[in-house]
């Protein structure tokens, strides 16, 4: 399976930090920005297109849809992503780094435990792959007491669903490994400084 450069993504369980992350990490980069480095370039799935509106109005409960829609949906979404003008792949392309929170993996694990693993393993098996995979793990527990402050949940956020999802990104992040994604694990449960300063430690090596 082809591996798009300079594409990486954050992966986790609801709870885990990845858009805390994929905020700060804009904000230092753009604070630190010089003519000589690559532009960054942040985004995430569901993305803001009408695709991904509908998803998210689904994911907050908002929207009644199938199990099997919602997989349908998201690639989808994630093909109209790659692929149109200043998509991913064209800003990959050009030199830009692009960090996207969730992406095929993320289908996987959550589509997969909704509707089965053969509908979101064949919608996604055409998709290319991140160079580089950030994998947030955090106890499942431990997640669930960070999203008791949010003022809305999505239709994922319970604890026994979240298990499941932690339980399953682990077991499939050794098949992304083996294609050829560099994955790297961290410990989601510690402090958002210095998550967020591994994060950038691990995005200072260059990206093939």
């Amino acid at each position: 399976m082809d591996i798009i450069p300079n594409f990486v993504v954050f992966e986790g369980a609801d709870g885990s930090g990845t858009s805390t992350q994929l905020e700060l990490l804009e904000g230092f980069f753009h604070s630190h920005q010089n003519n000589e480095g690559p532009r960054l370039y942040c985004t995430a799935e569901p993305t803001n297109s009408p695709i991904g509106s509908l998803i998210r109005r689904s994911l907050r409960g908002e929207t009644q849809l199938d199990a099997k829609t919602l997989a349908y949906l998201f690639a989808a979404d994630r093909n109209e992503h790659l692929f149109t003008p200043n998509g991913i792949i064209e800003r990959c392309a050009r030199g830009e780094l692009v960090v996207c929170d969730r992406y095929v993996l993320s289908s996987l694990v959550y589509q997969g435990l909704t509707c089965g693993e053969e509908l979101p393993a064949n919608l996604n098996a055409a998709f290319p792959l991140p160079s580089l995979l950030l994998y947030f793990d955090i106890d499942s527990e431990l997640a669930a007491k960070r999203m008791e402050e949010r003022p809305l949940k999505d239709i994922y956020e319970a604890l026994e669903f979240q298990t499941k999802v932690r339980e399953r990104y682990q077991a499939l992040l050794p098949r992304f490994a083996a294609a050829g994604v560099r994955v790297e694990r961290i410990d989601a449960s510690a402090s958002v400084t210095e998550v967020m300063a591994t994060v950038r430690q691990l995005l200072t090596t260059p990206l093939a």
